[in-house]
């Protein structure tokens, strides 16, 4: 394999140690990039512009690739609108904005599917973004995200930054959030399901009617898609990361409920919100403008997912009630 066009640069990965930043890290170093600055949260406030700053001073990175974000599911988001739309608009503003003043060669910006219309065309395609309002429970979370697009567009045409942004459908794999409190919708179902089964427990309920349709894209093959897009693409053009297929929520739970090994019943909670009515991408311009098509079979990223959270269920329900105590 030839080596990475980024294998001599410094990158930094905002969100590298979260679920899918830890996984573009994985693939950086798999292609021989040594040179990986991972900021902690704890240490470097994205939301603060001095502490972004600082960072940027401090590393003088060549290439950035922009995944931390404040996320969670439809829970989560109608619980915090305001929190999701400042902290992911002012991580984003600050860190593009630091790239522009330090000149950094190339900057990635992941971005989010709920950006888009709430009843966009299906299958999604890059020119409908601004075709109508999100859907509303994700909205400000989406909209904040979408900024980053005209953000990055305009500072491209005034400074001529190169900053690229993609847009990754819904994610998951091993690694991912398993806290029912905030969690995405496959996590949230795999763990309901295997310990609904342990506690010997005879009904699941799930949020919506199970109508709405839903793409996935499995989180190693995101992280591949990011990682391409930095060795490879340099337009404007905002640029989808999926993997080209639909399910409802009630055969995404079927199937759950069947690698699980889930043998009650489930019931669906039409007082909960659907969310979108459905979502999949056109996925043509990625592959086009740099090569990148999904690889894993949803059965196969499913099972590694599954095999995850059975390996780790003990420690995250630890980590859970440490979290928890008073």
């Amino acid at each position: 394999m030839s080596e990475s066009s980024l294998a001599n640069r410094k990158v930094l990965v905002t969100g590298g140690s979260g679920f899918l930043g830890s996984h573009v890290v994985d693939a950086l170093r798999a292609r021989g990039v040594r040179d990986v600055v991972i900021p902690r949260s704890h240490e470097t406030d994205l939301c603060d512009a001095s502490q972004t700053r600082r960072l940027f001073e401090t590393h003088a990175p060549d290439v950035v690739l922009h995944l931390a974000a404040r996320v969670g599911g439809i829970g989560a988001n109608r619980r915090q609108p305001g929190t999701f739309f400042r902290d992911n608009m002012a991580m984003g503003l600050h860190v593009l904005e630091e790239a522009r003043r330090a000149k950094t060669a190339k900057v990635v910006i992941a971005g989010t599917i709920c950006a888009y219309p709430k009843f966009a065309p299906v299958p999604f395609h890059e020119d409908d973004l601004w075709n109508g309002y999100p859907e509303e429970t994700n909205a400000p979370y989406g909209i904040a995200k979408k900024a980053l697009l005209v953000m990055a567009q305009a500072y491209r045409q005034e400074f001529g930054s190169n900053f690229v942004m993609v847009f990754p459908v819904n994610l998951y794999g091993p690694r991912d959030n398993f806290d029912l409190e905030d969690s995405h919708v496959i996590p949230a179902m795999i763990r309901k399901f295997i310990d609904a089964e342990a506690r010997g427990e005879r009904t699941v309920t799930l949020w919506g009617d199970g109508t709405p349709t839903r793409e996935f894209l499995y989180v190693d093959d995101a992280a591949e898609g990011i990682v391409m897009a930095a060795e490879r693409y340099d337009g404007a053009d905002p640029v989808n990361l999926g993997a080209g297929f639909e399910i409802t929520m009630r055969e995404l739970a079927d199937t759950i409920g069947r690698l699980t090994g889930y043998t009650g019943t489930i019931v669906w909670d039409a007082n909960r919100p659907n969310g979108q009515p459905r979502r999949m991408l056109d996925v043509t311009r990625a592959k086009e403008r740099f090569g990148f098509t999904a690889r894993t079979a949803f059965a196969d990223g499913l099972s590694k997912t599954i095999a995850w959270y059975r390996e780790h269920r003990e420690e995250i329900a630890a980590r859970e009630a440490a979290r928890k105590a008073p």
